[in-house]
């Protein structure tokens, strides 16, 4: 069989994807919830960023109480974790970096990065992710 008529794997599902730990899950939380202090948000738009768990979840996130995330939640931590490590290899001020999502930005039609991040979907995050490691030089 030639290289070209070799079968190709599908890739993997959400569900066949590495499995993140309760452990892991409740560190990227913490690191989370303390991020959207930082960076002054109120918990409906964190829960918009962190794709909408109910406010009882996201109530118990807060606090600690965190048996595992879904998917989809898992994705959006990492992009967040992503977006607040390049803010802060751009900016030597903490407070700049953490006030740089509410302002106003051309690269989001002049809308704030805050604003683009919580029209809702994951894409948004990663839009911004990817304005940011384009600045600071991609990988």
């Amino acid at each position: 069989m030639s290289v070209l008529s070799s079968p190709v794997p599908p890739p993997l599902s959400a569900a066949e994807s590495v499995e993140i730990t309760a452990e892991e899950s409740r560190a990227m939380l913490r690191a989370a919830v303390r991020l959207f202090s930082l960076w002054q948000l109120d918990d409906r738009q964190a829960r918009i960023l962190l794709g909408q768990p109910a406010a009882r979840t996201y109530a118990r996130w807060k606090t600690g109480e965190v048996a595992g995330v879904p998917y989809d939640t898992a994705r959006r931590l990492s992009y967040l974790l992503g977006i607040h490590k390049a803010l802060r290899q751009l900016f030597k001020d903490p407070a700049a970096a953490y006030s740089w999502i509410h302002r106003p930005n051309d690269a989001f039609g002049g809308q704030s990065a805050l604003a683009r991040m919580t029209a809702g979907d994951v894409t948004d995050l990663a839009a911004v992710r990817a304005y940011l490691d384009a600045v600071r030089g991609g990988w």
